[in-house]
């Protein structure tokens, strides 16, 4: 049998940020006396937005939902599966078969212990839907079973390297949530906080989960998310009206220098990037030809400094530097490392383009950095039409598909496939790229997907990235390890590889506050 945790410790790359005692406080790992604080107070924090109460639906909003649902496997700082409800697993020497000891003890926010019969079932829903992250995976699947309640068991049509990880996205919930049959309007899981009450774009209030599993969790008596993602939080932390919260990059100077704020950074990147519309490309924007002659007026390091400050990083890779799937020479080969205005219009004027006559229509949230990349069209001449919205505006109009350049970034993920899949024909969530269709991409990632070996996995992932940037799909800018500042009077917390509020090491359910507001 395989190593139960994987082979993946590889992925955080140089961003690694590795902890003694990592799961100390795992029942059944490590001893621990009882946590004596008394729970009070409520922690504010503002990350990501809540897309949907049905964790098996969702968009790509993963921050705010891990605090009241879990999977069977966690990420660890470094990018490696780790157990979560399930307490350790076995992988057949083929890699088609995983069984999974799933966690004694631990009770949904109903007061039901969760079995085995839970885990299948969700495992059902998630692949009956065919839909969301786990599709494609689960698509793969020939058989799941639970012979008992401790055991769960999937059969694998064919090996798929990134299950470990992906499987930490299969939050699992009571299947007696209500809309289990439709869409899950109340979620019941096993989180440290329970879904409590939800205000979309404005606010999700859970309260502390009495009956959590690991003992002496949650330390607060609830956690509130502010929704609204266009707002600044850097006064309200530095007032003490919140306590955690993303940092934009031309706040981080005034948050660093107050004494009572603490900037932490996420162990995985944010990839940037521009994207064309691949599915209904509006001419000239459907000529290779001229998707490249846009990419040489980029000017990657001025639009990382708008982006991401000092922390960014140009590549041309969804991987970062650093990571074992990001290639050095592709990288060094960059033709669009610097910026090329001249050579821009030289090859728009070759295309029979003129600029001063082309509408050009970018849709992209409302930040500083798509206002640059709006104002770089400009500067070529393009006639501009700049619709900048927020997250779920930004999300249902790049579902049109009625625009031509979109600006975007997208966070970490618990697998380098996560991003991968957003370019596939049946991915989730395309719109970022342009909703792409090519079978013979497709063909690559699910080659990489089944290599067992790594190398292999490896040159697969690079072959249909190559095959994506020859057609001009999207432009990456780079990656940026994204800022969060807390406030000093909270401890305990720390950002983990992904968005993830909570973690089975990490987050919200781990966070104290030590004296009164």
């Amino acid at each position: 049998m395989h190593d139960q945790f994987g082979r993946r410790g590889f992925l955080g790359g140089a961003l690694v940020l590795a902890a003694a005692g990592l799961l100390d406080h795992v029942p059944g790992l490590a001893p621990r006396a009882a946590h004596a604080q008394t729970r009070a107070r409520t922690l504010k924090i503002a990350l990501l937005g809540l897309d949907t109460s049905d964790p098996h639906r969702h968009t790509g909003s993963i921050a705010v939902q891990q605090v009241y649902v879990e999977g069977l496997t966690s990420i660890a700082d470094d990018g490696k599966a780790i157990p979560y409800l399930a307490e350790s697993w076995t992988v057949s020497p083929d890699g088609k078969r995983y069984v999974f000891r799933v966690r004694a003890g631990v009770k949904f926010h109903n007061g039901r212990e969760m079995t085995a019969a839970d885990v299948l079932a969700n495992a059902q829903r998630v692949r009956d839907l065919r839909r969301g992250w786990l599709a494609a995976p689960m698509q793969l699947v020939s058989s799941m079973e639970a012979p008992d309640a401790r055991t769960f068991v999937m059969e694998m049509k064919e090996p798929y390297g990134p299950l470990l990880n992906i499987l930490s996205e299969l939050w699992i919930i009571a299947p007696e949530s209500p809309g289990w049959s439709a869409t899950v309007q109340t979620p019941i899981g096993t989180g440290p906080f329970a879904f409590g009450q939800w205000v979309p774009n404005e606010k999700l209030t859970s309260p502390a989960h009495r009956e959590y599993w690991q003992p002496g969790l949650p330390k607060v008596a609830s956690v509130e998310f502010n929704l609204r993602d266009t707002v600044d939080y850097s006064l309200a932390l530095r007032a003490g009206d919140m306590h955690v919260a993303r940092v934009p990059a031309d706040q981080m100077a005034a948050l660093k220098a107050d004494p009572n704020i603490q900037i932490q950074y996420m162990k995985d990147t944010s990839w940037i990037f521009w994207s064309f519309n691949n599915r209904r490309p509006r001419a000239p924007f459907d000529n290779v030809k001229v998707r490249e002659a846009i990419a040489h007026a980029i000017d990657k390091a001025a639009l990382l400094k708008v982006w991401a400050g000092d922390a960014g990083v140009p590549t041309n890779q969804m991987a970062a530097p650093g990571n074992f799937f990001w290639d050095e020479a592709l990288h060094k080969a960059d033709r669009h490392a610097k910026p090329d205005r001249a050579k821009a219009l030289a090859m728009l004027q070759a295309e029979g383009v003129v600029p001063a006559r082309t509408p050009l229509r970018i849709v992209s949230w409302q930040n500083d950095y798509s206002q640059a990349c709006a104002q770089t069209m400009r500067e070529l001449g393009f006639q501009v039409e700049h619709l900048a919205l927020d997250d779920v505006g930004a999300q249902r109009r790049l579902g049109q598909l009625d625009w031509d350049l979109a600006p975007f970034g997208s966070g970490p993920r618990a697998d380098i496939f996560l991003r991968y899949v957003r370019l596939m024909s049946d991915g989730p969530n395309t719109g970022l790229w342009g909703s792409p269709q090519d079978p013979a991409f497709d063909e690559m990632v699910k080659n990489a997907v089944a290599a067992v070996d790594l190398d292999r996995r490896r040159a697969h992932y690079l072959d249909a990235w190559r095959h994506a940037m020859d057609r001009y799909w999207t432009v990456v800018i780079g990656h940026s390890a994204e800022a969060i500042a807390n406030r000093r009077d909270v401890t305990g917390w720390s950002p983990g590889f992904t968005w993830g509020a909570s973690r089975v090491d990490g987050g919200a359910g781990h966070a104290s506050l030590v004296r009164a507001s």
